[in-house]
């Protein structure tokens, strides 16, 4: 299934950068950035409930904000993009 995580972490004190470098690489661990603070993810249910376990032991809940978005398996039809940067089909094989 794809998942859209997206956040918005309170950087006006360090630990809230440090929180931000956290959350930016658990999610690099499982996604493709799209956006600054915007992952796709192609996860089973089980990565799923270990990146949201991991996300909410990182954020603080009373200054930051994240939200996940289930978008399902048939989800070819639930994405259009348009603009300037490259689309990346989350689902391919990357060769580095």
């Amino acid at each position: 299934m794809l998942i859209l995580v997206t956040y918005d972490i309170n950087i006006t004190s360090p630990s809230g950068q440090k929180r931000l470098r956290k959350v930016a690489k658990r999610c690099e661990n499982c996604g493709i950035r799209v956006q600054s603070s915007v992952f796709e993810c192609v996860v089973d249910m089980t990565q799923y409930e270990k990146l949201k376990h991991d996300l909410l032991k990182i954020i603080d809940p009373d200054a930051d904000s994240l939200r996940l978005y289930n978008l399902g398996d048939r989800y070819s039809t639930k994405v259009e993009h348009f603009g300037a940067k490259r689309t990346i089909r989350v689902e391919d094989t990357l060769i580095l």
